[in-house]
């Protein structure tokens, strides 16, 4: 499986309870490495995904520690090094008295400075699956990157996947360009609020059902109401979560799609893949940051400055 899109620094920042405005809030801060499309790519060799590859944008301060990174998940990364920009950085603030829901602040720097000129066609050689992040939708260089990996894929019958990502970047591109730009796109994996944006339904599910006349195939992230998968205008199965003790929901939709992704590779079928998502993302919002535990176990280290 070939992942395209973001990799960035993640700042998290745990609290408890509203942050004190004009002074101090206590917090226990850690730098990990992240970004959606990074998580997605990492879940899915996690969940036994064999051959995962990530082309993704990074500045020069952090490249070297982001690949190592990756290839600790067992992703091999196609790392491009940004000559002007710094690798991206989300600062995650993450209140553990609110179901350990985060708010991001988000500089996406190299990430989303991705163009034609880093594609190439050779990239798809041996890939079963193309996932993209929604997160490239948001820049005309990753617009660009997407009208070309798409008809890259389509030449070669390679299936696509892409995750809108954002809703608060997904209202500002509107939900009419957004249908047209991903146009060709046979899997759509929106969490419940992106969905419902996208055609405004006020149930989750709806939306999928009504995403899934434009897309063949919808599964919608519903966080602890589980997942909805849809096909042609009607939703064919509910999964529910798997129940856990949330620390961090950071990257826990980006879990659930590299477990589904790297489940459907291996022959299930949606509605099993869509289990195993949940799974994972139950794993994932136990954990600190948006990443599974490394193929040695260790912790991410803090990158070099």
């Amino acid at each position: 499986m070939l992942v395209v899109g973001d990799v960035v620094t993640d700042v998290v920042a745990r609290h408890r309870g509203p942050l004190a405005s004009g002074t101090d809030t206590a917090a226990v801060v850690r730098t990990l490495p992240g970004g959606a499309g990074a998580n997605v790519a990492c879940w899915a060799a996690h969940r036994g995904c064999a051959d995962v590859r990530l082309l993704g944008r990074v500045g020069a301060e952090a490249a070297a520690w982001h690949g190592r990174e990756l290839a600790a998940s067992g992703v091999r990364p196609l790392l491009v090094v940004d000559p002007e920009a710094p690798t991206g950085t989300v600062i995650c603030l993450v209140d553990t008295e609110a179901a350990a829901e985060r708010t991001f602040l988000t500089d996406s720097g190299a990430s989303l400075r991705l163009d034609p000129a880093d594609w190439s066609e050779a990239m798809l050689d041996g890939v079963a699956r193309l996932h993209l992040s929604g997160y490239l939708l948001f820049s005309a260089s990753g617009r660009a990157l997407v009208r070309a990996a798409l008809a890259s894929a389509r030449a070669r019958g390679v299936p696509v996947s892409l995750d809108p990502a954002s809703a608060g970047f997904l209202a500002e591109l509107g939900a009419d360009r957004f249908l047209a730009l991903v146009r060709g796109v046979d899997l759509l994996l929106p969490s419940r609020d992106e969905a419902c944006l996208l055609t405004g339904a006020a149930d989750g599910a709806d939306a999928a059902a009504d995403l899934s006349r434009s897309v063949p195939l919808v599964v919608a992230k519903q966080g602890a109401a589980g997942a909805v998968v849809a096909r042609d205008g009607a939703v064919v199965a509910r999964v529910p979560a798997v129940p856990a003790t949330p620390r961090d929901t950071t990257g826990a939709g980006d879990a659930f799609t590299g477990a589904f992704l790297a489940a459907l590779l291996a022959g299930a079928e949606p509605a099993r893949a869509a289990v195993e998502g949940c799974r994972a993302g139950a794993l994932a919002v136990e954990r600190v940051g948006g990443r599974p535990p490394t193929t040695t176990g260790a912790e991410a280290t803090t990158p070099a400055r």
